[in-house]
């Protein structure tokens, strides 16, 4: 008679553990990339906030048109010239976000050029 020869076939329990292991350090880190807000920091609550436009906004469509408080404006020296006390502060850009963006960046030095303070452009931030 002959004897079965039986294998002495190990789990692979160390490479399991490894890459467990390896899981572990790799989240460790990834989670703590970011610096923590502190402690004793309390977000503002804006759940109950109407988004809308400022109301002394120019607002700047995606084909290049000039608006305000819905009425077409010829050019931003006409913008400046419809109130004389805009062009002493800020003057608030609301740009379309199909605007290009070389076409905003001539907006804003036509402002400045007409005597514009300075010039704000106004987005829209999302904190996730």
């Amino acid at each position: 008679m002959r004897q079965r020869r039986t294998s002495q076939r190990r789990e692979p329990t160390i490479a399991l553990i490894n890459i467990v292991f390896l899981m572990l350090i790799f989240f460790m880190v990834a989670g703590t990339l970011a610096r923590p807000l502190d402690s004793g920091l309390e977000l503002v609550d804006t759940s109950e906030l109407e988004g809308r436009a400022p109301p002394d906004a120019l607002v700047v469509h995606g084909d290049g048109r000039l608006s305000y408080h819905g009425e077409e404006v010829a050019s931003a020296e006409a913008y400046l010239a419809g109130a004389p006390d805009r062009a002493s502060g800020d003057v608030r850009i609301l740009p379309d976000r199909g605007l290009d963006a070389r076409r905003l960046v001539e907006l804003g030095r036509e402002l400045r050029a007409a005597g514009a303070q300075s010039v704000l452009i106004v987005t829209e931030r999302v904190l996730e």
